[in-house]
């Protein structure tokens, strides 16, 4: 009997071989392109935990900017409504600019002029300055987290994009955990001002290290990006009917949290007896646990569908809402309890919304939409807060009055959210982008990262 190979035989083995070949290739590239993506969400996440720690630490601070400039719930709601605002008219600007331009480029210049916005703002001597200052701040922060997501939605394919944006939120619970405590404590202490004097310089090394690490993406740089008007680019973002319904779902999302969330503070301190030593534990608790829960909602989203997801979790926040402006005088850990809850719930909303959002827009869009969707997400916030603050008043003993009808706004606002969200469309391309392609855009420019990086 021969035992020698026929040619048929000889060109198996081979064709096996190759195969072998191919997938253990494809395994390396597979696990080096995770570290990548790993690399480029650490960084995303340390620019988001500045940036959310320099928006969300002036709130708890509301007593001791009340106090210390003399002023009354309507002027803090304009503090935290000029970010806002100033944000909005950035976004709407850089809608018709920021996919004409290379994403890691207009990232960083974004990103330093942020950090002088904040540095201005720990140099405020006054309430008028802290306002200037705030407005400088928010025109750049208002832009960075449309530009983060941008960068997500670039890198990771539809598959992966609701656990990227649920690791991205975990930005949030960080600066929850760690960033807002640490700079309530620095602020009761040693003054308003130095946790953003803290921030601005925290944030040059991350700049720094921003530049290093963050991919090249130029994928979204076609014909139409040079050829476009700009004026034009702006009018077919907000007149395409899957963007304006995206649109409408921040809008609600974004007015439901910020109706409430500026007043939380003075609330517990004020109508709830809490100390201003005990407020920190209202952030860590629900930072902890939002840690875990982001990235844990983020993935049930890609697993069981976005939309599903959101429709459970945005129910639990509009409850929990109305159980947190309704608290009275409750122990210290209840109230800590139930607003932890409500800061659980309204992030896990986020990101199933935020993945449902990118989604809804063809690449070569993304940048643009989602600058403008900053735009809009800030303009609804600061009309939020701005609302909050006409309907809360203070009485003579300084408890806050009519903080149950911000909550039911807000919990209102939530339930139109739940519609709104069932009327956004994917686009067909994201079906046709390969996990390759996306694999691709992660690759792009790392290979000349510095070798420990890798």
């Amino acid at each position: 009997m021969n035992n020698d190979h026929g040619p048929h035989q000889v060109g198996l083995l081979e064709s096996r071989e190759v195969v072998l070949s191919q997938t253990a290739e494809i395994d390396e590239i597979d696990a080096a392109t995770r570290t990548r993506e790993r690399i480029i969400l650490l960084t995303l996440a340390a620019v988001q935990f500045i940036t959310i720690v320099d928006f969300m630490v002036i709130m708890p601070l509301g007593p001791q900017l009340m106090r210390s400039l003399e002023i009354g719930p309507a002027q803090l709601g304009l503090v935290v409504s000029s970010y806002t605002l100033a944000g909005g008219i950035a976004g709407l600007v850089a809608s018709s600019l920021v996919d004409r331009l290379e994403r890691k480029v207009a990232f960083l210049v974004i990103d330093a002029g942020f950090l002088v916005g904040t540095l201005l703002c720990g140099l405020a001597p006054t309430y008028y300055t802290l306002v200037a200052a705030r407005l400088a701040t928010g025109a750049f922060g208002g832009i960075l987290g449309g530009m983060a997501m941008a960068i997500i939605g670039d890198v990771f394919p539809e598959e992966r994009r609701g656990r990227a944006t649920g690791a991205l939120m975990s930005g949030f619970a960080l600066a929850s955990v760690l960033g807002v405590p640490f700079g309530l404590f620095l602020g009761t202490r040693l003054g308003w001002q130095v946790p953003f004097l803290l921030l601005a310089a925290l944030g040059i090394p991350i700049l720094a290290i921003a530049a290093l690490t963050l991919p090249r993406l130029r994928g979204h740089l076609g014909p139409h990006a040079s050829s476009e008007h700009p004026i034009m680019v702006v009018v077919d973002t907000f007149t395409q009917p899957n963007h304006v319904r995206a649109f409408a779902l921040v809008v609600s999302l974004m007015f439901a949290g910020f109706v409430v969330f500026p007043y939380v503070s003075p609330y517990l301190v004020t109508n709830v007896g809490m100390s201003v030593d005990e407020l920190p534990f209202v952030f860590v608790a629900g930072g902890v646990v939002t840690l875990f829960s982001a990235p844990l909602i983020g993935r049930l989203a890609d697993r069981y569908g976005k939309l599903r997801v959101f429709r459970i979790v945005a129910p639990v926040s509009a409850v929990m809402t109305i159980a947190a402006t309704n608290l009275g005088e409750v122990p210290a850990a209840l109230a800590i309890a139930v607003v932890a809850s409500l800061m659980v719930s309204n992030s896990g909303r986020m990101v199933a919304a935020m993945a449902m959002i990118t989604s809804s827009v063809a690449p070569n869009r993304r940048g643009g939409f989602l600058s403008a969707n900053s735009s809009v997400q800030h303009l609804a916030l600061g009309f939020g807060a701005y609302v909050g603050g006409l309907i809360v008043s203070e009485a003579e003993d300084h408890r806050l009055l009519n903080f149950p009808i911000v909550g039911l706004l807000s919990a209102v606002a939530t339930i139109m959210s739940l519609w709104l969200a069932g009327r956004i469309r994917p686009i067909a391309v994201e079906a046709e982008m390969s996990t390759t392609q996306a694999v691709a855009a992660a690759a792009e420019g790392m290979y000349d990262a510095p070798e420990p990086l890798m």
